[in-house]
């Protein structure tokens, strides 16, 4: 662990110091535990929400947290979790929008600035079952580690490798399937 972050951990133990201690770690990993987030769930609005449960649940988990793993770990798997729940509760939801495709929804979010054929990616990120989608997202957009992705996920390496193999067969055959709505919307 590295000093700095040694010393954050010692100053979120320390209910003096833990309020300045928590706002140091919201604004270093703020915005990565955002964008992290807003892959699986899409939406800017959501996105906010769930970042914001994040930190309401790291902040209420705060004395469980004794420095084992590093703080973007911890906080990543709260995060990731966030989102998956969040992904859960939105399938059993029925709503106006369902009919509306990803890529539609995407393109019209004031906040994506994609074009189509990121759009479709997404389409196609979309489709995957969730452990596949969160291991693809880690991976391609973040690159992360199998090792940090195993600590994160509490899977072995070698289901999140296999799981990323398959992910990326999925997407590949979703985009030459769909490969003309590329074409056909430029």
């Amino acid at each position: 662990m590295a000093k700095e972050e040694s010393i954050l951990v010692s100053q979120l133990s320390n209910p003096a110091t833990r309020r300045e201690a928590f706002a140091e770690v919201v604004r270093l990993y703020g915005e990565r535990l955002y964008w992290q987030i807003r892959r699986i769930v899409l939406s800017h609005d959501d996105a906010d929400d769930v970042l914001q449960n994040t930190f309401m649940k790291a902040w209420a988990a705060m004395g469980d947290f004794h420095g084992t793993s590093q703080i973007s770990t911890w906080l990543y798997r709260i995060a990731i979790n966030e989102a998956l729940d969040h992904l859960r509760r939105s399938k059993n939801k029925v709503s106006a929008d369902a009919e509306m495709s990803v890529a539609n929804r995407l393109m019209a979010d004031d906040y994506f600035d994609g074009d189509n054929a990121a759009a479709l990616l997404q389409e196609a990120i979309a489709t995957l079952p969730d452990v596949q989608r969160t291991v693809f997202l880690l991976r391609y957009y973040d690159e992360m580690k199998y090792s940090d992705m195993s600590r994160i996920l509490e899977t072995s390496e070698g289901a999140l490798k296999a799981s990323y193999h398959i992910a990326v067969k999925k997407i590949s055959q979703y985009v030459l399937n769909h490969n003309d709505n590329i074409t056909s919307k430029e």
